[in-house]
């Protein structure tokens, strides 16, 4: 990846290039709880939307799902997962969250995570549709997102823009109260929400997440790039920054 492409890049591939693993608002505490929640199990037909490098992916099929199909749009998060991440109960699919192509009611649980807060309030209600349209009665949707706490609408937009140009992605945190409303709005009622800090770039949530010595292979890796070492400290001091107004939020909602 060149200087141009770095200042470019969005935050979440600049750290996987570093090698982190775990790019969850919440860490790998809050999407095991997530997980734990979901009650993953052999007669579960279960879809993931954005697996990412596939962290969640491998905690849901150590649940032994009847099948699993990750959905993401992007073609090399495909090619990468299907070549890691094999069973007969394993499909990867090029497809957008918002249109997948799946059959209506016909899975029992969906996840998403650190996915809808990279998009615009209509376009979140556009995901959450297609994930109450595929689930059967009394199917689960679980997510984990950028959550925003204590704030007024004019430090809520300041929250969004600086995180925009600093991870150059749209991120459109909400609070709770928004996120639980959302889903509500699309026929889903909540059953469970957990929360955490959001320090996703702080040296002790990085090593919980990753383990000590991954941890210091993704430091070295930071100290000898100068242009990932200036975008990631930058990150750092957004987050820090608003720390007192940002969290992670993970929600179980049932489709009714």
């Amino acid at each position: 990846m060149n200087t141009k492409e770095m200042d470019k890049a969005q935050g979440h591939w600049i750290l996987a290039k570093m090698g982190k693993r775990v790019l969850r608002p919440g860490g790998k505490e809050l999407t095991q709880k997530l997980i734990a929640a979901l009650d993953i199990n052999p007669q579960d037909d279960m879809v993931e939307f954005a697996p990412g490098l596939g962290f969640t992916a491998r905690l849901a099929l150590a649940g032994n799902p009847h099948s699993y199909i990750g959905v993401d749009a992007d073609p090399d998060v495909i090619s990468l997962l299907t070549r890691q991440l094999k069973g007969d109960n394993v499909q990867f699919r090029l497809s957008n969250a918002a249109n997948t192509g799946l059959e209506s009611n016909s899975k029992d649980k969906v996840i998403g995570e650190a996915m809808l807060t990279m998009h615009a309030d209509h376009r979140k209600s556009e995901i959450i549709k297609e994930s109450h349209r595929i689930l059967k009665k009394g199917g689960l949707y679980g997510i984990h997102e950028l959550g925003l706490r204590d704030v007024d609408e004019h430090l809520k937009s300041e929250i969004q823009r600086e995180l925009a140009l600093t991870i150059k992605v749209n991120a459109r945190p909400l609070t709770e109260v928004e996120w639980r409303e959302l889903l509500e709005k699309e026929g889903f009622v909540i059953r469970k929400v957990f929360t955490n800090q959001m320090l996703l770039l702080e040296t002790k949530r990085v090593v919980g997440d990753e383990g000590f010595f991954r941890s210091l292979k993704i430091g070295f890796n930071i100290l000898k790039n100068g242009q990932a070492r200036r975008r990631i400290v930058e990150m750092r001091n957004t987050f820090k920054k608003y720390r007192a107004h940002m969290n992670s939020i993970a929600i179980i909602a049932e489709k009714m």
